[in-house]
């Protein structure tokens, strides 16, 4: 069973001009939580139109939309970004209704997105500000989690070697943004060089390794202590159906690293009993509280 809960957005968050900057007193900040909160921010919907580069057919789906989440990882010890989005909050601005952008990446491909909501705006109603942000962890370097990457370049980087070796040559990797990250090869960085790395030292946010989608591909565990534990997938599935046919994208690093990594965590999820939250997973995540709702 999952455990919804609501903070209050700060009147302070209402008064700030997008972009602007934050103030350097801590005040804003929400006290630190008793224990884990786990927040999920709209970070808007892909359209895709071909379904052929995920080996499934229109008929094989519920839907081929997908979903774009962000998510941040409230610990009594500091704070936790995992993935930043599609659409750049600098790209666009919001009206109040559903917003479609379309996004031409450096590759030439081009893709529809619809956006109501800004991520930085998202994290202000709760009373965060990128810079109070301890940790940034990216499932992995393609577009749609990389947008707002920059934002948080104050934030310690949590990436492995092989990840970030792909991300800064030249050419860059297909499907990617290098624009949106830049900022981070300047970055305080922790280069994560085993198969798991606890963010806090205390067990309950776990970032494990899963490649095969990208070299360094990683997924997030997140032990919630009314929730359960929750694993965020990243790519390593992008619609439920591919986890029930085996089907693995055309466009993986590795395909042959992706079914090993997947075997992995269903023998971590099986182990421990956690949820499995598909990323891309539309209809999944439309039934997930967003903030300022959280999970606890």
């Amino acid at each position: 069973m999952r455990t919804l809960f609501t903070t209050g957005a700060l009147l302070l968050a209402s008064t700030l001009t997008a972009g602007a900057q934050p103030s350097a007193s801590a005040d804003h900040r929400p006290p630190p939580p008793r224990s884990v909160r786990l927040y999920v921010f709209d970070c808007g919907t892909l359209h895709i139109a071909d379904m052929a580069r995920f080996r499934l057919k229109r008929e094989d789906v519920a839907t081929t939309d997908m979903s774009v989440a962000c998510y941040l990882i409230v610990h009594p010890k500091g704070t936790l970004i995992w993935d930043t989005g599609a659409v750049p909050d600098s790209a666009w601005h919001p009206t109040g209704q559903p917003v479609a952008y379309h996004l031409r990446l450096p590759n030439g491909n081009q893709r529809e997105l619809t956006v109501v909501k800004r991520l930085t705006d998202q994290l202000r109603e709760i009373g965060y500000w990128p810079s109070d942000i301890t940790y940034l962890a990216l499932s992995h370097y393609h577009y749609d989690h990389t947008a707002n990457a920059d934002a948080f370049a104050g934030a310690t980087w949590l990436v492995r070697q092989v990840e970030r070796d792909a991300m800064f040559r030249t050419p860059p990797p297909a499907v990617t943004a290098p624009a949106t990250y830049a900022a981070l090869r300047q970055s305080k960085t922790v280069i994560l060089d085993t198969d798991t790395h606890d963010v806090f030292g205390d067990g309950r946010v776990i970032i494990k390794s899963a490649p095969g989608h990208t070299p360094g591909h990683q997924v997030l565990y997140v032990d919630l202590a009314k929730t359960g534990g929750v694993l965020l997938a990243g790519d390593l599935y992008h619609y439920p159906e591919q986890r029930r046919l085996g089907t693995v994208p055309t466009f993986e690093f590795n395909a042959d690293e992706t079914r090993a990594s997947r075997k992995v965590i269903d023998a971590f999820l099986a182990r421990t009993s956690a949820q499995l939250w598909i990323q891309h997973d539309l209809i999944g995540n439309s039934k997930r509280a967003k903030s300022p709702q959280f999970y606890e």
